[in-house]
Order: C-alpha cells, then sequence, then structure tokens
C-alpha cells in the first residue's frame, strides 16, 4: 500500500471517530434522561416523550450545515450542486421537518398515539444517517480540493505555503515582555 493510500485510510478513519464522536455528544444528553426516566421505573414513556425527535431534529440541523459546508467549500462543484441542494431538501422533508411536528404535536397533546413509538427511533436513524452521510460528502469534498491544491492542478489560486496541508498555517502573535504583569 502506498504511503497517500495509507494516509488516505486514516484520515477516512478519523473522519469516521470524529462523526461518531459527535453523534454520541449530540445523544449524550438524551442518554442521561433514558437514564433517569429507568431510575424512576417511567421507561415506557421514552418513546412516548419528544426526546428522541429533539434529537432527531439535532442531526437533521447538524447535516444540513456539513451539506452547506461541502456546497460552499469548493467553487467548481458545479455538477454536485443539485446533489447537495437535494440532500438538504431530503434532510427537511424526511426528518427535520417531522420531528418538528411531532415535538409539537406530543408537547401539545394529552394523548399521545402509538405510532410516535416506531417513528421516532426511525426518524433517529435516518438523522444518523444522513448526518454520517453529509459528514463524507463534505470530507469528499473539501479533500478533493487539497488534492488538487497538492497535485497543483488548481491554477495557482493557492499560495505555495498551503500545498501540503491544503490550509494555510495559524500565525499566533508572541507576547512582548513588557506586556506581561
Amino acid at each position: 500500500m502506498s504511503d497517500s493510500q495509507q494516509r488516505s485510510e486514516q484520515h477516512s478513519l478519523s473522519m469516521m471517530y470524529g462523526t461518531y464522536a459527535d453523534i454520541l455528544f449530540v445523544l449524550f444528553p438524551f442518554l442521561v434522561i433514558t437514564m433517569q426516566r429507568l431510575w424512576d421505573g417511567n421507561l415506557a414513556d421514552i418513546l412516548m416523550r419528544p426526546d428522541l425527535s429533539i434529537a432527531a431534529a439535532i442531526l437533521a440541523g447538524l447535516a444540513i450545515g456539513k451539506f452547506v459546508l461541502g456546497l460552499v467549500s469548493n467553487r467548481d462543484l458545479g455538477r454536485f450542486k443539485e446533489r447537495i441542494v437535494f440532500f438538504i431538501a431530503l434532510t427537511l422533508f424526511v426528518v427535520l421537518g417531522p420531528a418538528i411536528i411531532l415535538m409539537l404535536s406530543i408537547v401539545g397533546d394529552s394523548e399521545v398515539p402509538e405510532f410516535v413509538a416506531f417513528v421516532q427511533p426511525v426518524l433517529l436513524i435516518i438523522a444518523i444517517s444522513l448526518y454520517t452521510t453529509a459528514v463524507s460528502i463534505s470530507n469528499i469534498l473539501t479533500r478533493q480540493e487539497s488534492g488538487d491544491t497538492e497535485t497543483g492542478r488548481a491554477g495557482g489560486l493557492h499560495g505555495a505555503a498551503d500545498r501540503s496541508t491544503g490550509h494555510e498555517p495559524l500565525a499566533i502573535p508572541r507576547r512582548s515582555g513588557s506586556d506581561t504583569p
């Protein structure tokens, strides 16, 4: 295996871990709520409360953000823009809209229909899938831009300082000795 393939594989693995860390971070408060309901003996109420819809809406919002990031990351993506906009619309239509409607209906209604216990986990699974897809698409598009920079195919759009990483290094000014207390 070549060095570039190994780096690409390592980068993909790191992105996967980062993606699932984001998902776990979003789901952590809902795990705490679930454990508290389990402690109180109200485990049956978990699927009838708006918690899973809230988590699905949060992940759908994050997915839309990642899709938009992929959309604006590279201006030479004319053939992919319609696909990315389709995924944004799909996220709004399939996850975010129904999740918000379910949240409002569950909170505002005294008796929650039983189908909610099946719809909410499905929405959460779809939201996780769309977020993972959004991160992958954004990663592919930004890596493609970075790959173009590394090989010089970008046509001189980036300076020589960022050719190895695809980004400019962060310049942090040093404090002078007279500024310290």
